[in-house]
């Protein structure tokens, strides 16, 4: 092989390597952008230890916060924007004595507070997702509501169903990133 030989093998392969990690860095770019993903081994951890789909507590964070845990105009904090009165409430429900607003701040702990609260959710309702995410959004109270109302015109509820606006948006939202999010972050979170 000639040194000229050498030299195009050469260029070749570094403009091959090179166009291989530019597109690796422009899709992780694009999903952070797009479809952002931090905290990835506390949605793990809180999804294994509460029986949860992680790409579901991923669809919830995507919805409320984007992963930036800014406070709400309604005072709900962190990731998974709890609010300070419903955060009480499931300290009291798991035990957890210790807790104060300020710690919803902090991921770990909102993560755990919000994957209980889809947990309860999930429960009440029987493992039905989409009423679960109505309720994060839209209340307990009123989910049943429009639940009792269907049901006593022997229909189901539906998201098309629900009435306030902002809680069909949500559930629409959570649902489509909860799929997106196991599509394009399937080994991050666990699910592969």
């Amino acid at each position: 092989m000639s040194r000229r030989s050498i030299g195009t093998f050469v260029a070749i392969a570094v403009v091959l390597v090179a166009g291989v990690v530019a597109v690796a860095g422009l899709r992780r770019v694009t999903n952070d952008f797009g479809l952002p993903l931090a905290d990835a081994s506390i949605i793990r951890e809180q999804a294994a230890a509460k029986g949860l789909d992680p790409a579901l507590i991923a669809g919830v964070i995507y919805a409320e916060s984007k992963f930036e845990p800014r406070p709400s105009a309604a005072g709900a904090q962190g990731l998974m924007q709890i609010l300070p009165a419903t955060a009480y409430y499931l300290a009291k429900l798991s035990g957890g004595h210790t807790f104060t607003a300020g710690d919803l701040a902090t991921p770990s702990i909102n993560v755990a507070y919000g994957s209980y609260y889809l947990r309860y959710l999930l429960n009440h309702y029987e493992g039905n997702t989409m009423l679960a995410v109505a309720a994060y959004n839209g209340g307990l109270a009123n989910v049943d509501h429009w639940l009792a109302q269907a049901r006593a015109a022997g229909r189901t509820l539906t998201v098309a169903d629900i009435p306030f606006p902002e809680t069909r948006e949500y559930v629409q939202r959570v649902l489509r990133a909860e799929r997106e999010y196991r599509a394009t972050y399937p080994r991050e979170l666990g699910i592969d």
